[in-house]
């Protein structure tokens, strides 16, 4: 006897029965691809976000020691035309005062790599004149108060009212839970002070 004639299954009932495991997992692949396409869809920035990549504006009418808000990409971006004494509050601090040390090139792109989080390392501008930060508190993502010049903290700098974190005048954290100062957006800043955010 030949093996073919010890099978109890015909070769026309196999293959009908292969099709049809191959037809149902292909059809349960297609329904799990489609079922988890929107979730994954949603995850991708919306248009107004994308369309917000770049944000330009005008700082020529800042005066020293006023302090404004720019969206950017979904998060507030924090520009302070700092004043001499916010300056000297911002340089006087020595670095083993803080809890953040340094700046690594992720926190602040506009740098080529890990720096010290010294004052100089962290504004626009070589005075140190024009501090841009991300509004994000680094513990859990709360906006810190301190933009209106009220609820600015131990530190002169912004107060987190989520879980208690400080910030100096050179946006670093002094005090509380998070983690790192606060971050710095890409950004360009002219002599002619037309600010890019996301250059």
């Amino acid at each position: 006897m030949t093996h073919a004639e010890d099978d109890p299954v015909p070769a026309t009932a196999k293959e009908r029965r292969d099709f049809l495991y191959y037809a149902t997992a292909s059809t349960g692949a297609v329904a799990v691809g489609a079922a988890v396409w929107p979730l994954i869809d949603s995850m991708n920035p919306s248009a107004d976000v994308t369309a917000s990549g770049t944000v330009r504006v005008d700082l020529s009418g800042v005066e020293p020691g006023q302090r404004i808000t720019v969206k950017w990409r979904g998060r507030p971006v924090f520009v302070w035309r700092r004043s001499v004494a916010a300056i000297e509050a911002a340089r006087a601090v020595e670095l083993d005062d803080l809890v953040d040390t340094v700046d690594s090139a992720r926190e602040n792109p506009n740098l080529s790599g890990d720096v010290p989080a010294r004052d100089e390392n962290r504004t626009a501008d070589e005075a140190g004149e024009w501090l841009i930060v991300i509004g994000v508190c680094t513990h859990l993502g709360c906006i810190p108060l301190g933009q209106d010049g009220s609820a600015v903290g131990e530190f002169g700098g912004w107060f987190c009212p989520c879980h208690g974190s400080h910030y100096d005048t050179s946006g670093r954290i002094r005090k509380g839970p998070a983690p790192r100062n606060l971050d710095i957006p890409p950004y360009d800043l002219g002599d002619d002070l037309q600010l890019v955010i996301g250059t």
